[in-house]
């Protein structure tokens, strides 16, 4: 992926913004030049000029906790550049998802987060959570609670407070959610599918 920076406007360097590619939730700010942006894309792994190292800088080269490329832009003024990544664990060397603390962002941020711990149920299977024993169940099962909770939804809203409505809803899209990992889809390809019909 091309990108055109103006590195001249920063003396060679371009803050660039760490933004999570499924929660939207913005996880650091470093510094990249044109060796760490040529790093970046030729890797896959996010990378930085460090200023106080002085070198290259591979975001989690210890500790692992790297992130992994999805996509770059330069800024209007092309001297700023967002990053977004997939995080392989917490993003702040204080084991915080973001270098601001755990909080994702705002509330439809913390989908992407619910996602990330369905496939995480998901990959560790067993009966030790409701997920990874709903998963287990098979396609018909799962679907058969969306379609329970697709009703407690509807009944709620025709006759229950805001409050039941709400918690039914949260049921229904925590289930949609569990149905759409077990067919190998999330609520993001979803939402796909409406940001093209809005296109259209």
């Amino acid at each position: 992926m091309s990108l055109d920076v103006d590195w001249e406007k920063g003396g060679g360097l371009a803050p660039a913004i760490v933004q999570d590619a499924d929660t939207g939730a913005v996880l650091m700010l470093g510094y990249m030049n044109a060796e760490a942006l040529s790093a970046t894309q030729e890797k896959g792994l996010v990378t930085f000029w460090s200023r106080s190292k002085n070198r290259l800088w591979t975001k989690g080269e210890t500790s692992g906790d790297v992130l992994h490329l999805v996509s770059l832009a330069a800024d209007c003024d092309r001297d700023a550049i967002l990053v977004q990544a997939r995080p392989a664990g917490p993003t702040c060397h204080l084991g915080t998802i973001t270098c601001w603390g755990d909080d994702p962002g705002p509330g439809l941020a913390f989908l992407g987060r619910l996602g990330r711990i369905i496939d995480q149920r998901a990959d560790e299977g067993g009966e030790a959570s409701y997920t990874a024993k709903l998963l287990s169940s098979g396609i018909a099962k799962i679907a058969q609670k969306v379609g329970e909770e697709g009703v407690e939804t509807a009944l709620a809203a025709v006759g229950e407070s805001d409050a039941a409505l709400l918690g039914e809803a949260a049921d229904l899209v925590f289930h949609l959610m569990v149905l759409l990992k077990a067919r190998g889809l999330s609520l993001g390809d979803a939402a796909n599918v409406l940001k093209a019909r809005r296109e259209d």
